[in-house]
Parts: structure tokens; sequence; C-alpha cells
């Protein structure tokens, strides 16, 4: 899958995360967090997986979280690989 577009996913609330995407040339990872001293290794390995799993190899993704678990982590980054690639 390709990011071909911007795209966000995700909300603001508390338990959950918005999940930003761009096209780059390389891929990148940039995490904020409620939870960040805690949890960023999880986080970053969760959106590592789920990137892996959609053959992602380049594009930017910024996450916003605010405490939200890994399913929450996997559903928002589809939903917003989804959109970025033009599947939506």
């Amino acid at each position: 899958m390709k990011i071909i577009k911007p795209a966000q996913s995700g909300t603001m609330q508390s338990s959950d995360l918005m999940i930003y995407l761009e096209p780059s040339d390389k891929l990148s990872i940039e995490i904020e967090s409620t939870v960040k001293q805690q949890f960023e290794h999880l986080i970053r390995a969760k959106v590592e997986e789920v990137l892996r799993a959609h053959q992602v190899t380049s594009g930017e993704s910024r996450i916003n979280d605010r405490g939200a678990l890994d399913y929450a982590i996997a559903a928002r980054l589809e939903a917003g690989l989804k959109r970025a690639s033009g599947e939506d």
C-alpha cells in the first residue's frame, strides 16, 4: 500500500488517538502521547507492525495518542492508510 495523499483518522478524545499520514520519500514515525514515557515503545511497535502488514515502505506517520489501546491504534492506522492510499 502506498501513501499518495494526506489523510487523518481518529479523535482527540481520552483513550483514543489521532493519526496523520502524508506522502514522503522515506518512512518516518513521530509519536506524541500522554503516556509516552511508559508506552512509546509499544505504540511504535504496533504502528510498525501495521505498516509492515500493509507493506508500507514510505510515508510520514504522526501519532497523537491519548492512551489508546493496541486494537484502537491498529484500527485508526488501517482507516488512515485506506484514506491515504485512495482506497476509501
